[in-house]
C-alpha cells in the first residue's frame, strides 16, 4: 500500500468532518450522520484505490451508511486493493449536542488485513506504548490496573481510566474506584477514547469496558500505528449476533483478539476533528471557507503527522 494513501485518506475525513460540523448542535443525529456519509462517499470517488468497506457505519441504527462490502474508489485495474474501516462521524450524539471529541475516522490496510467484525459489542482494554504487554482481558480490571501501573512505573492511584458511562459498566466502575484509580466517564466516542491512551498530554492511561466491535477495529488500527496495545473480545447479546459473527468468519466468539490480529500488516489511519477534543481541534468556519485539524499515521514507520488545512469553498467545494 502506497504511503501517499495516508495523505489522501485525510481528504476523506476532512470532507466528512466539515459536512457534519456545519450541522453541529442542531439536535439531529441522523442529519449529522447523513451529511458526513454523503461527503465521504463523494470524496472516495477521487481516490485511486480499489477499496472494499469491511467495517461500515450506521448499521445498528439503520442510519445512512457506507455499508459493509461496498466498493469505493476509482477502481482502476492498476489501483491497489485495500480494506477499509471507517466511521464518517464517530460521535453522532456529541455532534448533535455540540459536545467534545467528535471525529471523522478511517483506517486502510492491504486486502484481508482488517478484522471483519460484526455490528455487535466488544469488551476492550487499550493502553499506550508505555504499558504495552501489560494487559490481559482474562484478568480482572484490578489485576490489569496493577500490571499497567507496574509497567509504567507509577502507582495505581496515578492512573486515569476512561469508560463509557453506561449502566452495563456499574460493576466495572465500582471495581476501578476501589483500586484508587481515577475515572473519566464519557457519554460517547470510544474510538477517540482509545486513541487518547496513546497521547500522554490527554492524561488518559487506560480504556476499559464494552463498546462497539466495529469501533474496536478502527481503534486498533490507530493504536497499532502508535505502538500501543489493545485487546478485544466480542460480547454478543443474543444468538443472532453470534450467528452473524460466525458467518463473518469469527468461529470462536470468545476469542481474545490482539491489536495486530484486528489490524495486520501495513495500516494507515486518519482522523479529522469535528468538535474540539483531547488531541484534535474541531472544524472552524470562516467567511468562504473552513479550517480543519487532522492526524494521519502509518504502522510501518510509526509516523504521526498533524495536518492543519485551510479550505476555500469557492475553489474547493469540500462538502455538501
Amino acid at each position: 500500500m502506497d504511503r501517499n494513501i495516508g495523505l489522501e485518506a485525510v481528504r476523506l475525513t476532512e470532507a466528512a468532518a466539515m459536512a457534519s460540523a456545519r450541522v453541529m448542535g442542531r439536535g439531529d443525529e441522523k442529519l449529522a450522520d447523513q451529511v458526513a456519509v454523503d461527503a465521504m462517499r463523494k470524496a472516495f470517488n477521487q481516490l485511486n484505490i480499489r477499496g472494499t468497506v469491511v467495517i461500515g457505519e450506521g448499521e445498528r441504527d439503520e442510519a445512512p451508511m457506507l455499508y459493509i462490502g461496498e466498493k469505493v474508489g476509482k477502481g482502476d485495474a492498476a489501483d491497489p486493493e485495500v480494506d477499509i474501516a471507517l466511521d464518517p462521524l464517530e460521535g453522532t450524539t456529541i455532534t448533535a449536542t455540540g459536545g467534545p471529541n467528535a471525529l471523522s475516522v478511517i483506517a486502510m490496510a492491504d486486502k484481508g488485513n482488517l478484522l471483519a467484525a460484526p455490528d455487535t459489542y466488544m469488551d476492550k482494554i487499550a493502553v499506550g506504548s508505555s504499558a504495552r504487554g501489560a494487559i490481559d482481558l482474562n484478568k480482572s480490571p484490578s489485576q490489569n490496573l496493577r500490571a499497567i501501573a507496574d509497567r509504567k512505573g507509577v502507582y495505581v492511584d496515578d492512573l486515569t481510566v476512561i469508560i463509557l458511562n453506561r449502566s452495563r459498566h456499574e460493576k466495572l466502575i465500582d471495581e476501578v474506584r476501589g483500586t484508587g484509580a481515577r475515572i473519566k466517564l464519557i457519554g460517547d466516542g470510544d474510538v477517540s477514547a482509545a486513541i487518547a491512551t496513546c497521547f500522554p498530554e490527554t492524561g488518559v492511561d487506560v480504556l476499559m469496558g464494552i463498546g462497539g466491535a466495529p469501533e474496536g477495529v478502527i481503534a486498533a488500527a490507530a493504536i497499532r500505528c502508535m505502538g500501543g496495545d489493545m485487546q478485544g473480545r466480542l460480547a454478543p447479546r443474543n444468538e443472532k449476533e453470534i450467528e452473524r459473527a460466525q458467518k463473518m468468519g469469527i468461529k470462536d466468539v470468545k476469542k481474545i483478539f490482539e491489536v495486530d490480529e484486528m489490524a495486520r500488516g501495513n495500516v494507515v489511519f486518519a482522523a479529522t476533528g469535528v468538535t474540539s477534543g483531547d488531541f484534535l481541534r474541531g472544524v472552524r468556519f470562516f467567511k468562504g471557507g473552513a479550517e480543519t485539524h487532522s492526524v494521519v499515521m502509518r504502522s510501518k514507520s510509526r509516523t504521526i503527522r498533524y495536518i492543519q488545512s485551510r479550505h476555500t469553498f469557492e475553489h474547493k467545494p469540500a462538502y455538501g
